[in-house]
C-alpha cells in the first residue's frame, strides 16, 4: 500500500509540473494514462481528494477547448448568481438548526470534468444540467446523518432516482456517504452528501486515513477492511502490473447491485456482477468450488447478472475448481485475479506432466534413456532453471522433444541444430504406426480442463474411440485432431510437431466430448422437437444448433451434441436416421 502511495503522489505531483514539459505528444501521453490509470487506482483505494485533482490536470491537457467553455458558462451563471451557493449554505444550515441539528455546511460548483464526463454519460447539453451545484452536510454521529437527510426530505422535494444510501451500504472501497438530490433553496435542483467528520476524512483521504492498518491487527479482520485485503491479494498475485490495473480499474464507475445471502446478509457488487462474482464475494474457496446457483430459488446460469434484492445460493462441490471460462464474464477484481491464478497454476501442471511424457517418448523411440542428470545438464540452453522448468516448456510447445534430444545426443549436424527456439530442426520420425494408425507406445490424453495443456480441435471433434494425432503449438501445447482431419495437410512439411497420442479410457477420464452433426431436416411443424427427443432419449445433450441453410421444405443445420464417445455419438446418429423428418444426418470432420 505505501508503494501505491508514493507512486501516486509521485504522479500528483508530475501532473501539477506538466506544463514544464515541452513536448505537446509527450505531456498527452501523460495525461491520458494519469486519466486511465492513476486516477482510478486513486478511486480504488477511496482517496476522492487525489482523485480528484488527479482528474481536473488530466482534463486541462486532454480537452482543453471543452474545459475553457465549461469554465466560461459556470462563470457566466457565477455573474448571474452572484453568491448564490453562500446563500444557498445558510438557508440549509438554518434548516437544520431550527430542527435541531448542528451542521457543518459547504457548497461549491461540481468540477469542469465531472460536470463535461456526465455530459458525456448522459448525452446532454450543458443547459440540461440541472445539478451542477454540490453541497455538504458534515454532522456529528451516524444518527444525525439520518436525521438530517429527514429534515432536507421534509422541506425539499427530492428528485427521483438520486438518493443514494452508502452509509449502510458502502461502496467497495470503504467510501461512505448518503446521497440525495433535491429541488432545494431558491427553487434550485442541487445534490447533497450528508456524513460525519469522521466519514468525511475516509472519503477524502481513504487508506491514508487508515494508516494505522498493520497485518494482524485485530481491526483488520472487519468488513470495513476487507477491500483493502482484497487489493493487497490482488496485487501480489497479479502476473504483472498491467493485470493488477485491470483488475483495479473492473469495478470502479459502475452502480451497484444489492444482493442477500440465504441467511439474509448483504453484499454489495458492481453492476452487471454474477453469481460466481457472489461467490466469491463470499469467500475464495466459495467461489472455487462453485458448481451452480439459485436466484430466488429458481436455478439459473452462472453467467445470470444479478439485479437488486435477488438471494443468491450457491451451489458447491467437494474442493472444486474454477472454470477458465468464467473469466469472460465474472466483473471483480478479485474473481478475475483468483480464477487468473488458477488458470496458470493448473496449466503449468499440466504442462509439466505432457512434456515429461513427451520427452520420455521420444528418448524411448531413438533408443535412449534419459535420466535426470543427463537432462539437467542441458537446462541452461533451453533458458530453464529446473527440470520441471524444461519439461513445462516443451509441454507448452515451445520445444519440441526431438530438441532436446538433440541437445543431450548430438548428431552429425549438432553445430547446425544447437540454439534456442526458432534454430533449424531437422525433421523427426515419426513412429511407425500399424494399420489402425496407432503408435507402438502413444502418449496417453485424457479429459483435461478445456484450454490448459490439451485442446480438442474444433474442426473434427474428436471423440473418445476416434483414432487421434497431436499436433504441436507454442504456446499452447497439444492440439487433439482426428487422423481422417483435413486440417492435417497443412502440417505435411512439419513432421517434428507430430505427438503420437492415445485416448486415455481410464475411470477417471469420464467426461462428456462435443461431436458435431451435419443435418438435413424437413421444414414441418414439431421436427426440431422430435431431434431433441430423439438425442435426449439416447442420452445425449444438444450443446448447439446452428441453422446453415433455410428453404420452403428442408433445413440444413449442424449440432453439436455432448457424448461420452464416438460410439455413443454413432448410437445417436443411428436413431436420427429412424425419424421421419430426417432427410440426411453425417458426422462433421472438417
Amino acid at each position: 500500500i505505501r508503494v501505491l502511495l508514493v507512486k501516486l503522489a509521485d504522479r500528483l505531483h508530475n501532473m501539477r509540473t506538466l506544463s514544464y514539459i515541452k513536448s505537446a505528444e509527450k505531456r498527452t501521453s501523460i495525461a491520458r494514462e494519469t486519466m486511465e490509470i492513476y486516477a482510478p487506482l486513486a478511486e480504488r483505494i477511496g482517496m476522492q481528494r487525489m482523485r480528484d485533482e488527479l482528474e481536473d490536470l488530466a482534463f486541462f491537457e486532454l480537452y482543453p477547448d471543452a474545459r475553457d467553455s465549461i469554465v466560461a458558462r459556470l462563470n457566466f451563471l457565477r455573474e448571474q448568481g452572484e453568491e448564490l451557493v453562500p446563500r444557498i449554505v445558510e438557508q440549509l444550515k438554518r434548516t437544520l438548526a431550527d430542527e435541531g441539528i448542528e451542521a457543518e455546511v459547504t457548497g461549491r460548483e461540481k468540477r469542469a470534468y465531472s460536470i463535461w464526463r456526465k455530459m458525456q454519460q448522459q448525452n446532454v447539453e450543458f443547459g440540461q444540467l440541472f445539478d451542477i451545484m454540490a453541497f455538504r452536510v458534515n454532522v456529528d454521529t451516524v444518527e444525525d446523518c439520518y436525521r438530517a437527510l429527514g429534515i432536507i426530505h421534509s422541506h425539499y422535494r427530492c428528485v427521483p432516482g438520486r438518493f443514494k444510501d452508502y452509509i449502510s451500504t458502502p461502496k467497495r472501497n470503504g467510501y461512505q456517504s448518503i446521497h440525495t438530490g433535491v429541488i432545494g433553496p431558491e427553487q434550485r435542483r442541487i445534490e447533497i452528501q450528508i456524513r460525519t467528520d469522521d466519514i468525511h476524512e475516509v472519503a477524502e483521504l481513504g487508506v491514508a486515513a487508515h494508516w494505522n492498518y498493520k497485518e494482524g491487527d485485530k481491526h483488520t479482520h472487519g468488513a470495513e477492511f476487507r477491500w483493502l485485503r482484497e487489493l493487497v491479494d490482488i496485487l501480489e498475485h497479479a502476473s504483472g502490473p498491467d493485470e493488477f490495473l485491470e483488475h483495479t480499474k473492473m469495478d470502479l464507475f459502475q452502480d451497484q447491485v444489492f444482493c442477500f445471502t440465504p441467511k439474509g446478509e448483504l453484499v454489495a457488487l458492481p453492476g452487471g456482477a454474477t453469481p460466481v462474482d457472489f461467490a466469491y464475494e463470499v469467500h475464495s474457496e466459495v467461489g472455487d468450488a462453485c458448481v451452480g446457483a439459485k436466484i430466488n430459488g429458481r436455478i439459473v446460469p452462472l453467467r445470470t447478472q444479478l439485479r437488486h434484492g435477488d438471494q443468491v445460493e450457491i451451489i458447491t462441490s467437494g474442493p472444486g475448481a474454477p472454470s477458465p471460462a468464467w473469466e469472460t464474464f465474472v466483473v471483480t477484481g478479485k474473481a478475475r485475479s483468483r480464477i487468473r491464478r488458477f488458470v496458470r497454476s493448473k496449466q503449468r501442471t499440466e504442462y509439466v506432466r505432457l512434456g515429461e511424457a513427451i520427452l520420455r517418448k521420444t528418448f524411448a523411440e531413438g533408443g535412449f534413456n534419459a535420466p535426470e542428470p543427463v537432462l539437467e545438464g542441458v537446462l541452461e540452453e533451453f533458458g530453464a532453471n529446473t527440470l520441471e522448468d524444461l519439461f513445462a516448456a516443451v509441454g507448452e510447445g515451445l520445444y519440441t522433444g526431438s530438441d532436446v534430444m538433440r541437445a543431450v545426443v548430438p548428431g552429425p549436424d549438432a553445430t547446425k541444430q544447437k540454439g534456442r527456439k526458432g534454430r533449424k530442426i531437422a525433421p523427426r520420425k515419426r513412429a511407425a504406426q500399424g494399420s489402425n494408425g496407432a503408435a507402438e507406445n502413444p502418449i496417453p490424453i485424457r479429459g483435461l480442463i478445456p484450454g490448459m495443456a490439451v485442446h480438442y480441435a474444433n474442426c473434427c471433434h474428436p471423440l473418445p474411440g476416434d483414432r487421434i494425432i497431436g499436433i504441436m503449438t507454442a504456446g499452447k501445447g497439444v492440439t487433439i485432431h482426428t487422423i481422417e482431419c483435413e486440417t492435417l495437410e497443412s502440417f505435411h512439411e512439419t513432421p517434428e510437431r507430430w505427438v503420437d497420442v492415445a485416448w486415455d479410457l481410464g475411470p477417471d477420464a469420464d467426461q462428456d466430448h462435443v461431436g458435431r452433426l451435419l443435418m438435413v431436416v424437413a421444414n414441418e411443424r414439431g421436427s426440431l422437437a422430435n431431434l431433441s427427443s430423439v438425442v435426449a432419449k439416447n442420452l445425449g445433450n444438444i450443446n448447439n444448433l446452428k441453422i446453415t441453410n433455410r428453404s420452403k421444405d428442408f433445413f440444413e443445420m449442424s449440432i453439436d451434441i455432448e457424448v461420452k464417445d464416438a460410439k455413443h455419438l454413432n448410437d445417436i446418429m443411428a436413431a436420427l436416421r429412424a425419424v421421419s423428418a430426417v432427410s440426411s444426418v453425417e458426422r462433421a470432420w472438417d
